[in-house]
């Protein structure tokens, strides 16, 4: 008897494994959409932030970050905690036009990890008169009631 009861539980295992696994063609094109929506709202935020940047905007640059207290921003062997003082890092090391140069993104990849989560991975160059300081990012973001935020940022040189 208690072989039959394994049996038993095994085919109910096997059929919830196999339930969990399927999912109508239906689902998975509403979840591609809503994947690439999600997307293509990262991949805007980042852009508003260059477009900030280029701007001269570094106010505006930092409203794609999250305004709280535990954001976090490492670069190089600095970790940054906090918006005010991500800002006020910002500001220390482009105070002006010409060291903030002309800011590029590229081969942005977003992933998306729940409808409220995602990550985005990519390329940044600062276009400057004598340099051209270049590197990668990878940004945790979060959608927040104000839209996509960055909550953690992670660049590299």
């Amino acid at each position: 008897m208690r072989r039959a009861a394994q049996l038993r539980l095994l085919g109910l295992l096997a059929a919830l494994a196999f339930a969990a696994g399927c999912t109508s063609p239906a689902t998975q094109a509403n979840s591609a959409s809503a994947s690439a929506a999600i997307g293509a709202e990262v991949i805007a935020l980042i852009q508003s932030q260059a477009a900030a940047w280029n701007r001269g905007d570094v106010d505006g640059f930092m409203a794609g970050y999250a305004p709280l207290d535990d954001l976090r921003f490492a670069s190089g062997t600095t970790i940054t905690y906090g918006w005010r003082a991500t800002l006020e890092r910002y500001k220390a090391r482009y105070p002006d036009r010409a060291t903030m140069g002309t800011l590029q993104f590229s081969d942005i990849q977003v992933t998306v990890l729940a409808p409220d989560a995602a990550l985005a991975f990519g390329r940044w160059q600062l276009l400057r008169a004598h340099d051209q300081p270049h590197g990668l990012f990878t940004l945790t973001l979060k959608k927040t009631p104000a839209g996509w935020r960055i909550v953690q940022d992670h660049t590299s040189a």
